[in-house]
């Protein structure tokens, strides 16, 4: 299994000598979270799952014409998954957003609390769209997924310095929204 530390060298060469066991353990860690990253920005989950396989016959496809990632294998694929999406949006000329946090499940939970917390997640879907497309980008990458900024930088083609300035005004606009929302409520 590869864990998150053990992106070196050493994988590297594995996956660019096309060894399966390693390509396959490439595939269970981070076929789910891309797909979840394509599907928040398609918005549909049978588009999110072609879309997701794309990435890696792409990584694949790269990987059997000597190509592919040298140094980031993470960075990598999602760079090629923004890129796939960027694509998809351009042949659809059309966007839509899936909101930032999905429904609660009501099971046995009190249901003022689920009512809360619906309304919440409504008011930081909001927010959220007052966000430009980078800002957006940035903050899923980076809360969302769990990515560094060195590797945002690097699937964004961004300086680091302008990832964490997209970051810091991103987390100020959607305070700044919130914080507005609440003095309308009050």
């Amino acid at each position: 299994m590869i864990n998150h530390d053990d992106e070196d060298e050493q994988v590297l060469k594995r996956v660019q000598a096309f060894d399966r066991e390693t390509l396959a353990a490439i595939y269970d860690r981070y076929q789910r979270p891309i797909y979840i990253y394509i599907a928040r920005q398609v918005g549909e989950e049978e588009t999110a799952r072609d879309l997701t396989a794309d990435v890696f016959r792409r990584l694949l496809q790269a990987l059997k014409q000597g190509n592919g990632p040298s140094t980031n294998l993470k960075a990598w694929l999602y760079r090629t998954a923004h890129n796939i999406t960027v694509d998809y949006f351009r042949r659809q000329s059309y966007r839509r957003h899936l909101p930032l946090i999905a429904a609660a499940d009501i099971s046995s939970e009190d249901p003022v609390i689920v009512a809360e917390r619906h309304l919440q997640t409504a008011e930081v879907a909001e927010a959220w769209q007052s966000l430009t497309p980078d800002q957006q980008q940035v903050i899923a990458l980076k809360f969302m997924h769990e990515l560094d900024n060195s590797e945002i930088a690097a699937v964004l083609h961004k300086e680091i310095g302008a990832v964490k300035s997209l970051q810091h005004r991103a987390l100020a606009a959607l305070r700044r929204e919130l914080e507005q929302r609440e003095k309308v409520v009050a």
